[in-house]
Protein backbone atom coordinates (compact mmCIF):
# COMPACT_ATOMS: atom_id res chain seq x y z
CA UNK A 1 0.00 0.00 0.00
CA UNK A 2 1.37 3.26 -1.17
CA UNK A 3 1.89 6.04 1.91
CA UNK A 4 -0.83 8.29 0.36
CA UNK A 5 -3.13 5.50 0.25
CA UNK A 6 -2.66 4.88 4.06
CA UNK A 7 -3.21 8.51 5.09
CA UNK A 8 -6.08 8.79 2.83
CA UNK A 9 -7.64 5.61 4.55
CA UNK A 10 -6.62 7.20 8.48
CA UNK A 11 -7.84 10.53 7.40
CA UNK A 12 -11.11 9.01 6.20
CA UNK A 13 -11.65 6.32 8.86
CA UNK A 14 -10.72 9.39 11.58
CA UNK A 15 -12.39 12.47 9.81
CA UNK A 16 -8.83 13.99 10.92
CA UNK A 17 -6.49 15.39 8.88
CA UNK A 18 -2.83 14.25 9.50
CA UNK A 19 -0.98 15.99 7.53
CA UNK A 20 -1.79 19.04 9.19
CA UNK A 21 0.58 17.92 11.97
CA UNK A 22 3.96 20.03 11.96
CA UNK A 23 5.38 17.84 14.63
CA UNK A 24 5.50 20.80 17.48
CA UNK A 25 5.68 17.55 19.92
CA UNK A 26 2.84 19.21 22.63
CA UNK A 27 1.11 15.97 22.26
CA UNK A 28 3.96 14.06 23.33
CA UNK A 29 4.71 15.91 26.20
CA UNK A 30 0.89 15.77 27.94
CA UNK A 31 0.20 12.34 27.01
CA UNK A 32 0.08 10.67 30.30
CA UNK A 33 0.86 6.86 29.40
CA UNK A 34 3.49 7.86 27.60
CA UNK A 35 5.65 6.14 30.10
CA UNK A 36 4.40 3.27 28.72
CA UNK A 37 4.31 3.96 24.60
CA UNK A 38 7.11 2.69 22.08
CA UNK A 39 6.98 5.89 19.66
CA UNK A 40 4.50 8.25 21.65
CA UNK A 41 1.74 10.30 19.99
CA UNK A 42 4.12 12.75 17.54
CA UNK A 43 5.94 9.78 16.16
CA UNK A 44 2.79 7.55 15.01
CA UNK A 45 1.88 10.70 13.32
CA UNK A 46 5.07 11.11 11.83
CA UNK A 47 4.39 7.12 10.54
CA UNK A 48 0.94 7.62 9.41
CA UNK A 49 2.51 10.52 7.15
CA UNK A 50 4.95 8.01 6.18
CA UNK A 51 2.76 5.31 5.16
CA UNK A 52 4.07 2.73 7.98
CA UNK A 53 0.85 0.78 8.31
CA UNK A 54 2.70 -2.72 9.46
CA UNK A 55 4.96 -0.96 11.97
CA UNK A 56 1.87 1.01 13.39
CA UNK A 57 -0.91 -1.38 13.24
CA UNK A 58 1.78 -3.80 15.36
CA UNK A 59 2.39 -1.33 17.40
CA UNK A 60 1.25 -1.61 21.18
CA UNK A 61 0.97 2.32 21.40
CA UNK A 62 -2.41 2.48 19.89
CA UNK A 63 -3.46 -0.28 22.48
CA UNK A 64 -1.78 1.69 25.00
CA UNK A 65 -3.57 5.04 23.97
CA UNK A 66 -6.08 5.95 26.83
CA UNK A 67 -7.87 7.49 24.30
CA UNK A 68 -8.04 10.65 27.00
CA UNK A 69 -8.04 13.60 24.57
CA UNK A 70 -5.18 15.43 26.25
CA UNK A 71 -3.20 15.13 22.91
CA UNK A 72 -6.51 16.70 20.83
CA UNK A 73 -6.52 19.39 23.51
CA UNK A 74 -2.97 20.68 23.38
CA UNK A 75 -2.80 20.23 19.71
CA UNK A 76 -2.41 23.58 17.77
CA UNK A 77 -3.96 22.77 15.13
CA UNK A 78 -6.78 21.14 16.53
CA UNK A 79 -5.95 17.14 15.11
CA UNK A 80 -7.81 14.60 17.72
CA UNK A 81 -5.27 12.34 17.58
CA UNK A 82 -7.60 9.90 20.09
CA UNK A 83 -10.02 9.13 16.88
CA UNK A 84 -6.54 8.59 14.90
CA UNK A 85 -5.64 6.06 17.46
CA UNK A 86 -9.25 4.74 17.11
CA UNK A 87 -9.05 4.53 13.21
CA UNK A 88 -5.45 2.88 13.71
CA UNK A 89 -7.18 0.54 16.32
CA UNK A 90 -9.77 -0.42 13.78
CA UNK A 91 -7.95 -1.10 10.93
CA UNK A 92 -5.39 -3.56 13.43
CA UNK A 93 -8.03 -5.34 14.63
CA UNK A 94 -10.34 -5.72 10.70
CA UNK A 95 -7.17 -6.87 9.17
CA UNK A 96 -6.42 -9.33 12.34
CA UNK A 97 -2.74 -7.68 12.39
CA UNK A 98 -0.05 -9.13 15.08
CA UNK A 99 -0.34 -6.51 17.58
CA UNK A 100 2.06 -6.06 20.71
CA UNK A 101 -0.53 -5.74 23.35
CA UNK A 102 -2.82 -8.94 22.70
CA UNK A 103 -4.51 -8.34 25.93
CA UNK A 104 -4.57 -5.09 25.82
CA UNK A 105 -7.06 -5.96 22.36
CA UNK A 106 -8.96 -8.38 24.53
CA UNK A 107 -9.49 -5.54 27.14
CA UNK A 108 -10.91 -2.85 24.23
CA UNK A 109 -12.89 -5.49 22.77
CA UNK A 110 -14.57 -6.95 25.83
CA UNK A 111 -15.15 -3.21 27.00
CA UNK A 112 -17.04 -2.35 24.02
CA UNK A 113 -18.93 -5.31 23.40
CA UNK A 114 -19.85 -5.01 27.78
CA UNK A 115 -21.08 -1.40 27.37
CA UNK A 116 -22.79 -2.90 23.74
CA UNK A 117 -24.65 -5.39 25.64
CA UNK A 118 -25.35 -3.96 29.06
CA UNK A 119 -25.53 -0.19 28.23
CA UNK A 120 -22.76 0.72 30.35
CA UNK A 121 -19.67 -0.81 32.01
CA UNK A 122 -19.94 -3.18 34.56
CA UNK A 123 -16.53 -3.37 36.05
CA UNK A 124 -16.96 -6.96 37.93
CA UNK A 125 -17.91 -8.28 34.61
CA UNK A 126 -14.81 -6.78 32.76
CA UNK A 127 -12.47 -8.07 35.26
CA UNK A 128 -13.89 -11.81 35.52
CA UNK A 129 -14.50 -12.14 31.86
CA UNK A 130 -10.94 -10.62 30.79
CA UNK A 131 -9.24 -12.24 33.87
CA UNK A 132 -10.51 -16.35 32.02
CA UNK A 133 -9.49 -14.46 28.77
CA UNK A 134 -6.01 -13.87 29.20
CA UNK A 135 -5.59 -16.60 31.63
CA UNK A 136 -4.28 -14.36 34.65
CA UNK A 137 -6.15 -15.95 36.98
CA UNK A 138 -4.50 -13.75 40.29
CA UNK A 139 -3.87 -10.41 38.29
CA UNK A 140 -6.26 -8.51 39.03
CA UNK A 141 -8.43 -10.30 42.25
CA UNK A 142 -7.55 -8.13 45.14
CA UNK A 143 -8.27 -5.08 43.15
CA UNK A 144 -11.55 -6.26 42.09
CA UNK A 145 -12.30 -7.16 45.78
CA UNK A 146 -11.48 -4.23 47.31
CA UNK A 147 -13.36 -2.87 44.83
CA UNK A 148 -16.76 -5.28 45.42
CA UNK A 149 -15.93 -4.66 49.20
CA UNK A 150 -16.19 -0.71 48.56
CA UNK A 151 -18.97 -0.57 46.72
CA UNK A 152 -17.31 0.50 44.01
CA UNK A 153 -18.14 -1.98 41.52
CA UNK A 154 -21.34 -3.47 42.21
CA UNK A 155 -21.68 -7.49 41.68
CA UNK A 156 -24.50 -7.32 39.37
CA UNK A 157 -24.82 -4.93 36.22
CA UNK A 158 -27.24 -2.19 36.90
CA UNK A 159 -29.84 -2.11 33.95
CA UNK A 160 -29.94 1.26 31.69
CA UNK A 161 -33.40 2.04 29.69
CA UNK A 162 -33.29 2.72 26.28
CA UNK A 163 -30.06 0.03 25.85
CA UNK A 164 -31.28 -0.72 22.16
CA UNK A 165 -30.43 3.52 21.78
CA UNK A 166 -26.91 2.72 23.53
CA UNK A 167 -26.60 -0.50 21.15
CA UNK A 168 -27.62 2.10 18.34
CA UNK A 169 -24.57 4.35 19.14
CA UNK A 170 -21.92 1.22 18.03
CA UNK A 171 -23.25 -0.17 15.05
CA UNK A 172 -22.30 1.08 11.43
CA UNK A 173 -23.73 0.56 7.99
CA UNK A 174 -21.25 -2.33 8.19
CA UNK A 175 -22.45 -4.18 10.87
CA UNK A 176 -20.22 -3.47 13.27
CA UNK A 177 -19.26 -1.34 15.84
CA UNK A 178 -16.13 1.28 15.87
CA UNK A 179 -14.28 -1.68 17.30
CA UNK A 180 -14.48 -3.90 13.76
CA UNK A 181 -16.69 -6.29 16.03
CA UNK A 182 -19.89 -8.20 14.58
CA UNK A 183 -23.10 -6.43 16.05
CA UNK A 184 -23.80 -10.45 17.28
CA UNK A 185 -20.35 -10.66 19.29
CA UNK A 186 -21.13 -10.56 22.64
Amino acid sequence: MLAAEFVQQINTLSEQNVQLCYHCHKCTSGCPVTAEMQYGPDRVLRMVQLGQKERLLSSSDIWVCASCETCGTRCPNEIDIARIMDALRQMAYREHARVGEPDAVKFHTLFLGLTRLMGRMHEASLVGILTLRTMKLTTDVKTILKMLLKGKAPLLPKPVKNRDEIRHIYVHTSGTDSSGIDKNTP
